[in-house]
């Protein structure tokens, strides 16, 4: 039921995220369309912000799936985007709203889990310091989520799979090469 719950909240954030800026979406609001009341809105979330961060959480998580290797880490790419394309009314309010730092937090989360898990399956028989390949996975987190908020930024207007396309190209072996630099001898 608790789940149940918390997504029907999600549902009603989202929902009024379409047509309500985020800043002007009150408790009353989301438990009212929920048809819930306010004890329990707080039973489940602190604001709603929490509330945000947790559809973020949940929803990229699960769009991402078990997309996070080496040869699979452009398809888990590509489904933020598709997510992010899928919700963007939301997405697009977020970002032009306070409730920014929730949606780049959590891309950065969510975009650092993906490129650890490669970055951790590209040097297994890799002799690499755990602090340099914590660089490597930083570094690239950085870059791939630094194309998002510039997508978003811009309406997000351009093709995803060619994103996809353009950073597979620009990077291509790129992981595997900087890891080979960061080896000790």
């Amino acid at each position: 039921m608790s789940q149940t719950t918390k997504e029907s909240l999600a549902q009603s954030l989202k929902k009024l995220m379409n047509t309500i800026p985020l800043a002007k979406i009150t408790i009353n609001d989301i438990v009212r369309d929920c048809e819930v009341n306010r004890r329990t809105f707080y039973y489940h979330f602190q604001d709603i912000y929490a509330l945000l961060e947790w559809i973020f959480r949940t929803e990229v998580a699960s769009a991402m799936a078990e997309n996070t290797t080496s040869q699979t880490w452009q398809q888990g790419f590509l489904n933020i985007l598709i997510y992010l394309d899928k919700n963007r009314k939301m997405v697009l309010n977020t970002y032009n709203s306070i409730g920014r730092e929730h949606l780049e937090t959590h891309l950065y989360n969510a975009v650092y889990w993906l490129v650890v898990h490669v970055v951790d399956e590209i040097a297994v028989d890799m002799n690499v310091s755990k602090e340099k390949k914590e660089f490597v996975v930083n570094f690239y987190k950085f870059a791939f989520v630094g194309l998002l908020l510039e997508w978003i930024k811009t309406n997000m207007t351009k093709n995803s799979e060619q994103i996809i396309d353009n950073l597979d190209q620009i990077i291509s072996g790129d992981i595997h090469r900087a890891l080979l630099k960061c080896e000790i001898q």
